[in-house]
């Protein structure tokens, strides 16, 4: 494992990457001296070999330890490694499937056994020239298919051109199993020798050692059958044995009748076991089995077997003593039969095995698996070619992304991180930043933070089995359709389609336009849940009322016309209602005639004013809250959500975010609506809407209704705005005549 190197010597160039200095990565010479580069500086401390659009087995290739993860001391160790198995370390840049061998430095130790090994694969495969690719080293089974020996240990029917050698292999196969060789053949290696010879040895002494079988070729029969019944018929004699001590309990040490009765109704045959847990035979007190007496029907097949095999004609029972006679009768032979060694040869017969110990040609294949391992490290380094392959492809564009976020802030939108896996489309975008999360629930708990509205998906495809989760950045446009349960088409970094479907949504603004309406949508979207509910909750106690009114009905009205009978006119509740209504129309009237009062108090210009002032009032601070955010958006918590350690902060700003989504725009054309009613024309309309509220903001001027509002409204025509003369009447007599306007008199 290599470490950072402390002593900084070399010297670095910066350059602005997603808002922030970062190393520049361009040449051989850099990648060599990554392990002099301060950890502070670099992008990315660890990141996952999996999920990623990078060659998995490249990420395995570069995981030296094997934990799962990649982290800057595997890094410095591929980058060491690879750098001194060139000749030009700029070659790393190119990041090709493919290499000229004489490219390799054999005076490195590990280039020079990279160059042999790669020779080798080229002559095995029987290819010319000296360009080797990935997909020469892709299937192992073609570079070692002509090879007899390849290093595994492993030896198959090709390793020897001995008919009798490939027919002993054969058979140590078919019985003792196989193991794949690297060739794709199946083979032995020296645990299935050792083995088939240990077994036939072992077979053979067993043989050697045979009991003769007491009752010949059934013994074995009668074997399975006492075995069987030993429990059985001990059981029975115990039975009987407390049975004569106990002459009272005889009956229920017999086979019970109620046991019987309990399941006489159901199908017999498929109670075998409750029935077997019955008594062999009948308990009568005698502690001997009658021959010719009843047997319980699911022991009787083997007691049949006792009876035709180990019984003497003159025999009319058994007893306890005949019992054990028996067993201990075939006691030798079952031994020697249980003590069997050597049972996976048993199927070529002693003498076939005895010829092939006689061959003795253990040593012989022995020696052809030592023969074929001692080619272990050329075979190894045959993989080395494979993993540099892999590494020299795929090392470049994992440092852009490691070190760097070259990728994913490159201007050509072509290349894409290896965190990117493909695009979205839905609701008339397309998501280009969408990334593959392993949960869902667990990825957006933190997700959030990175200020972006995220559109989780779950997708699927007939091509591939399981499904796919994603989380998708939508960067411009408004949230329109978007909620859980819209569907929409994934489209990964190959090609392959997936259907996806919105699963969850990480509301955060996607622009400063659709923040200004956000409050509004948030206010409608209330009224509308609260209209709902309040729906809901009136249907719910109607039907209740409803329900309940029938239930608690009679039966039966014994007087029909006072059952249906009308209660009495209350004309007094009535007038209370129509006051309160009056008196709730006047002080709406009032207000809205005082606000009108208001507003025309004012110049048009104090009008616009007043409207953009209550519009900023509402919509300012979600619009700033907006900006604040947009400027924010960090892919950081995204990435560390997907168990990532990033080291610095990975601004989207607003310029950069609209490359990341785009939106359908459609030509200016005009559109028709075939289905629409015959009638004006909308221009025409507006121009009668504007004439009419003219008209009537002239009739009510001309008409002096404006100056009830605003006394210096006065109407035009001197008739409407002529005086009056107000008699003011104290004591009963006429005091003076004084010349007032009607406004004034309002006023006043």
């Amino acid at each position: 494992m290599a470490f950072i190197n402390k002593e900084k010597k070399y010297k670095w160039s910066f350059v602005n990457i997603g808002g922030s200095a970062r190393v520049r990565i361009n040449s051989g010479e850099d990648i060599a001296h990554l392990s002099e580069l301060d950890p502070k500086m670099w992008t990315v401390l660890s990141c996952p070999t999996s999920g990623l659009e990078i060659d998995e087995k490249s990420l395995k290739y570069m995981d030296c330890d094997g934990d799962g993860k990649l982290r800057i001391n595997d890094v410095i160790s591929v980058s060491q490694w690879i750098t001194s198995v060139l000749k030009d370390k700029d070659m790393i840049l190119k990041g090709d499937d493919s290499i000229d061998i004489n490219l390799i430095n054999t005076e490195d130790a590990n280039g020079k056994k990279l160059y042999s090994s790669a020779r080798q694969i080229l002559d095995n495969l029987g290819k010319g020239g000296d360009i080797i690719s990935l997909a020469d080293t892709a299937d192992i089974t073609a570079i070692f298919a002509k090879t007899r020996f390849n290093g595994d240990g492993i030896i198959t029917e090709a390793t020897s051109d001995d008919a009798d050698v490939k027919s002993l292999v054969a058979t140590i196969i078919s019985t003792m199993g196989s193991v794949a060789d690297r060739s794709g053949a199946q083979g032995i290696g020296a645990d299935q020798i050792e083995a088939f010879y240990k077994n036939m040895n072992d077979y053979l002494a067993w043989n050697e050692a045979a009991v003769d079988a007491p009752y010949g070729d059934k013994t074995d029969s009668l074997i399975e059958a006492y075995n069987a019944l030993d429990a059985k018929v001990k059981d029975f004699f115990m039975r009987s044995k407390l049975a004569a001590f106990s002459p009272s309990s005889m009956s229920s040490l017999d086979i019970q009748t109620s046991r019987i009765d309990a399941i006489s109704a159901e199908n017999l045959s498929m109670k075998n076991d409750e029935i077997a847990a019955y008594p062999l035979t009948h308990i009568t007190g005698k502690s001997e089995i009658e021959l010719d007496a009843a047997i319980n029907p699911a022991w009787d097949k083997y007691f049949n077997v006792i009876k035709s095999v180990a019984v003497k004609s003159s025999m009319e029972a058994i007893t306890e003593s005949d019992w054990a006679a028996i067993g201990e009768k075939f006691a030798a032979y079952y031994s020697w039969k249980n003590a069997k060694a050597g049972a996976a040869v048993e199927s070529l017969g002693v003498d076939n095995i005895k010829n092939i110990i006689a061959q003795d040609k253990k040593q012989l294949l022995l020696d052809l698996v030592a023969q074929d391992a001692a080619l272990k490290e050329e075979s190894d380094n045959i993989d080395m070619v494979d993993k540099f392959l892999h590494i020299y492809r795929d090392f470049y564009k994992l440092l852009k992304n490691f070190v760097t976020f070259t990728d994913f802030y490159d201007k050509d939108k072509s290349i894409k991180s290896i965190f990117q896996c493909g695009t979205l489309i839905i609701d008339q975008r397309a998501c280009k930043f969408c990334m593959q999360v392993a949960d869902t629930a667990k990825h957006s708990a933190s997700a959030g933070k990175s200020g972006m509205y995220l559109v989780y998906c779950d997708c699927t495809t007939k091509s591939k089995p399981g499904k796919l989760q994603i989380a998708a950045a939508v960067t411009v446009g408004d949230i329109g359709e978007l909620a859980v349960g819209k569907n929409g088409v994934f489209y990964d970094n190959k090609g392959l389609e997936w259907d996806a479907v919105v699963t969850k949504v990480i509301d955060n603004p996607i622009n400063i336009s659709q923040s200004f309406w956000s409050p509004y949508r948030r206010m409608a979207t209330a009224v509308e849940n609260l209209i709902n509910k309040s729906a809901a909750e009136k249907d719910a106690k109607i039907m209740a009322n409803a329900t309940a009114n029938i239930n608690a009905a009679p039966a039966k009205t014994a007087d029909p016309k006072a059952a249906t009978q009308a209660p009495p006119f209350d004309i007094a509740k009535f007038a209370g209602i129509f006051a309160a209504i009056g008196v709730a129309v006047g002080m709406i009237g009032t207000a809205l005639s005082s606000l009108f009062k208001g507003l025309f108090a004012l110049n048009w210009w104090q009008l616009i004013l007043l409207f953009v002032g209550i519009v900023l009032v509402i919509s300012g601070p979600a619009m700033v809250m907006a900006w604040l955010k947009l400027r924010r958006r960090n892919i950081a918590p995204l990435l560390n959500a997907n168990g990532w350690a990033v080291n610095a902060t990975s601004k989207i700003s607003i310029p950069f975010g609209e490359t990341l989504t785009d939106i359908a725009h459609y030509p200016k054309m005009k559109l028709n609506d075939p289905f629409a009613k015959k009638g004006l024309k909308t221009w025409q309309k507006w121009l009668i809407t504007i004439l009419m509220i003219a008209v009537v903001g002239c009739a009510l001027w001309i008409f002096n209704i404006l100056s009830f509002i605003n006394p210096k409204m006065k109407s035009p025509l001197p008739r409407y705005n002529k005086t009056e003369v107000v008699e003011e009447i104290v004591n009963d007599t006429i005091v003076a005549e004084e010349t007032v306007t009607i406004e004034e008199v309002v006023a006043e």
